[in-house]
């Protein structure tokens, strides 16, 4: 058992509580990573404020990590001690018929299909104070130490700096990827995206990355404009701005739509928007943003009959265990640029300082050193 420290939510609405914690030693098929650095995601923030029912406190929370392994259980083979991973949300048991499907990143064991408040066998990992503390998607990088099965963690490059690359695992993958797998951005064509957060505006590197002439970021926040337009975008408009809805500026800005419309937020009143400012024949609308627990929508049938394609994209598209080492050598190639989205980078005892950031728009993407 190894005694580290973890920022623990207790509670709905509460700030984290980073204390001493209990760490087990992985059990069969497991592996126990050290956490060097973690990415504060808004969807850490969104299980805060009660977005997601299903989720057990106490509980460690944070997905966008990266460290070291520190030990394997038994039968344990793609990892060993002493090699740098990047734990991942979306995992690949290579068993079941969505990842037998060369088409699908889904996994019938992930988060999606079932609660990963606790690991395979039904049981923590951590302790503290003597009270079991639950997982979060398996992953919980919140922790010094964290422990997660063999098949929800990617070995990566031994020159991969941890503090970047640890983006990979959820914000950058998940935006580059709905752009270049999801859509497959065409060269030459435009492109709007809702939201400016980490997630966006990989999004507007994406298309960039594809070759699109016209990139609009929409955000009501006028101070991530600069970094828009540094990341790619061509023009950034505040819906505010207008008095008529954003999808009537955006059609009459491109003359029938854009050709691609990215929401990441996860409002649907945005995800409709997005979907409507697409052209009504041949436009693609990708809905990145996770939406709150039993969100509804209701739309005009018609804004899809005429052929647009609605899609959603988990991840990125990409089937993270075979893809993360891949695009941690692009970073190392210089082919993707991850630096430019951290805006913030703390010690773990300011992780309440780093959602602060997050929620008042101040920041991009906080990394949190141990």
């Amino acid at each position: 058992v190894i005694k580290c420290r973890a920022a623990v939510a207790w509670a709905l609405g509460q700030p984290l509580s980073v204390e001493e914690v209990e760490v087990a030693p992985p059990k069969a098929g497991e592996v126990r990573i050290k956490i060097v650095a973690t990415g504060i995601c808004r969807t850490d923030d969104h299980v805060l404020e009660g977005y997601f029912p299903n989720i057990d406190f106490p509980v460690i929370l944070g997905h966008e990590g990266a460290g070291v392994v520190e030990s394997v259980g038994k039968g344990v083979t793609s990892v060993k001690p002493g090699d740098k991973v990047i734990p991942i949300t979306l995992s690949r048991c290579g068993e079941c018929s969505f990842c037998q499907n060369p088409e699908s990143n889904y996994c019938l064991k992930c988060h999606f299909s079932e609660s990963q408040c606790l690991l395979p066998d039904k049981t923590t990992r951590f302790t503290c104070k003597g009270k079991q503390v639950h997982h979060f998607m398996w992953v919980s990088t919140f922790a010094e130490y964290t422990v997660v099965p063999e098949f929800a963690v990617a070995k990566i490059d031994d020159a991969a700096p941890l503090d970047k690359v640890c983006l990979l695992g959820c914000g950058f993958s998940t935006g580059y990827g709905a752009a270049i797998n999801t859509a497959k951005v065409k060269p030459g064509s435009t492109c709007a995206i809702f939201g400016l957060g980490g997630v966006g505006l990989s999004v507007v590197m994406g298309c960039k990355a594809a070759g699109a002439s016209r990139i609009i970021a929409i955000d009501i926040n006028k101070d991530k404009f600069a970094k828009a337009k540094e990341l790619g975008a061509t023009e950034c408009i505040n819906p505010q701005d207008f008095k008529k809805p954003i999808q009537e500026v955006l059609t009459e800005m491109t003359g029938h739509g854009v050709d691609y419309s990215f929401e990441v937020i996860g409002h649907v009143d945005t995800m409709i928007a997005a979907l409507a400012s697409c052209n009504m024949n041949t436009g693609v609308c990708v809905m990145v943003g996770v939406p709150a627990s039993g969100a509804v929508l209701s739309i005009d049938p018609m804004l899809v009959l005429c052929g647009r394609t609605w899609k959603g994209s988990l991840l990125g598209g990409w089937k993270m265990r075979e893809c993360l080492p891949k695009l941690v050598s692009s970073y190392l190639e210089k082919k993707l640029n991850l630096d430019l989205l951290i805006t913030h980078t703390l010690p773990i005892a300011k992780v309440n300082e780093g959602f602060e950031l997050l929620r008042a728009g101040k920041s991009i993407r906080t990394i949190l050193l141990f």
